[in-house]
Parts: structure tokens; C-alpha cells; sequence
């Protein structure tokens, strides 16, 4: 199974590189699916990311790959999760009154569709998640960057050997 995983999370890397767009267009699809990862948005992160790789004229595929290998980190999202409500809940404390904290304890399914509950969790989830998500995005963008302007200047190496008598 680990195998198996690997082996998906490693064929999605290829086909990352393999993309053919400028560097700054396909490191800045990279930044943005990052930072979409780290938000708690659940089942429409793929949807924000293509939105705004249109938005901001990136690789839309870019940005897609790179929020789908942002979940490798999947095991530890209960870690990340927990961080993130810390830190909204900080924030947002500082800027006006919010309610305490909530607990868990005897929350039902009902409890998670009404608005209050988006106020008291989902809101401090992502005013944190900005602050996990933002240095995410610019260090992928300066550690791809450098990646595929190297990987444009081979290709362009070899167009010009295989074009040259």
C-alpha cells in the first residue's frame, strides 16, 4: 500500500516537470496549490485553485498537481488543523470579542451546518491557515522557480543540438 502511494505521489511529480509553460507561470500553479492546500476548504480546493491560476495568469495544471500533493501530508492534518485554529483564534481575538473556544464533546452532525458554528471554528481555520499557507506558497515559488528555469534551459539546449547539422 505505501508502495503503491509513493509510486502515485512520485508519477504526479513527473508530471509536474514535464509541463511545458514559462518557469514563472508554472512555479507561481506550484505557489498557488500550495497555499489553496493548507486552507481547510474541503472538497473545493481543486475548484479555488484552478479560479485563481486563471486569476493570476499561472499554469492551472501546476496548481492542481501541487494541492494534490499537498496531500501527502494528510496524516498529520489533525496536527495542522489544531495549529491553525490556535493561531485564528489568536488573531482573531485581538481584533474583536469572539466566543470561546469550542469543544468537542458531544458535537453532533446537526451542530456542523448552522452559521454559528462556522463563526466559532471555520473562521479562526482560515484566518489561520493564511499564516501555515502564505510562507508555504512563497517557498515552494522560490524552490520551483530555480527548478524549471533550469529544466527550460536544458530543453532549450537540446532543441538547439537537435537543430544544428
Amino acid at each position: 500500500m505505501f508502495k503503491k502511494l509513493a509510486s502515485y505521489f512520485r508519477c504526479l511529480a513527473t508530471k509536474l516537470l514535464e509541463l511545458h509553460d514559462s518557469p514563472t507561470s508554472l512555479a507561481g500553479g506550484v505557489a498557488i496549490g500550495m497555499f489553496v492546500g493548507f486552507t481547510p476548504l474541503f472538497g473545493i480546493k481543486t475548484l479555488i485553485c484552478l479560479g485563481l491560476a486563471y486569476l493570476f495568469g499561472c499554469n492551472p495544471i501546476a496548481a492542481v498537481i501541487a494541492v494534490t500533493l499537498h496531500d501527502v501530508v494528510t496524516p498529520i492534518w489533525p496536527i495542522l488543523l489544531d495549529i491553525e485554529y490556535s493561531i485564528g483564534r489568536w488573531v482573531l481575538s485581538h481584533f474583536h470579542k469572539i466566543s470561546a473556544p469550542t469543544h468537542l464533546h458531544h458535537f453532533h452532525l446537526r451542530e456542523m451546518l448552522k452559521w454559528t458554528t462556522f463563526l466559532g471554528m471555520g473562521l479562526p481555520l482560515l484566518v489561520g491557515s493564511i499564516f501555515l499557507s502564505t510562507p508555504a506558497a512563497f517557498l515552494s515559488y522560490a524552490i520551483m522557480l530555480p527548478v524549471f528555469k533550469r529544466r527550460a534551459k536544458r530543453q532549450a539546449v537540446a532543441v538547439e543540438e537537435a537543430e544544428s547539422p
